[in-house]
């Protein structure tokens, strides 16, 4: 008796693992639902109003190699030869302190991202994808350097790691978004 239960379970299951082979599922962040005529995708360097420096170029590289990273795509850098063009705008950065060492000197930062994206098809002028608010908010740990607190300021020039990681997080969300959310 106990052995015919444990042989329905195993048919069930095997059943269950089986259809969903073909039930159509992919993994997150790896499908995409953008027309097939879109080969080509442009991505010129991104438009930086905010007061930190050559943020521009660290997001503009990450969302270039995010899409060919995606393998389905030509990535270039203008929108010239493009079927597609994605553009975009850093609006701002801020760095705040929000945690303090033993030394009551800031050592965790909350570091907030605002952009304004959008994915437009060259051909017809129709935009596909756009968000005007995008807001990415990441907090890190940060060392203060020889006893002194870290200037907000100086963010980006002194960790520049920490912006290296959230500027890959911007761009998989931004491409899944495009991607996936077609």
């Amino acid at each position: 008796m106990q052995r015919d239960a444990r042989l329905v379970v195993m048919t069930v299951v095997l059943l269950a693992a089986g259809a969903s082979l073909g039930c159509g599922y992919a993994l997150a962040g790896r499908g995409s639902f953008l027309p097939a005529d879109i080969q080509v995708v442009g991505v010129p360097p991104l438009q930086n109003r905010s007061t930190f420096l050559q943020v521009e170029e660290v997001l503009t590289e990450k969302l270039r190699a995010e899409l060919i990273g995606r393998g389905k795509y030509t990535v270039v850098a203008d929108a010239d030869p493009a079927d597609a063009v994605l553009t975009g705008e850093v609006t701002s950065i801020s760095v705040q302190p929000t945690g303090v060492n033993e030394q009551q000197l800031a050592s965790r930062y909350l570091f907030t991202v605002l952009m304004k994206v959008a994915f437009t098809d060259t051909r017809s002028g129709d935009v596909i994808w756009s968000n005007e608010a995008l807001s990415f908010r990441e907090e890190y740990e940060l060392a203060s350097r020889g006893g002194t607190a870290l200037d907000g300021s100086a963010f980006l020039d002194q960790e520049r790691n920490s912006f290296d990681r959230i500027a890959t997080d911007i761009a998989r969300t931004v491409i899944t978004s495009i991607l996936e959310t077609f």
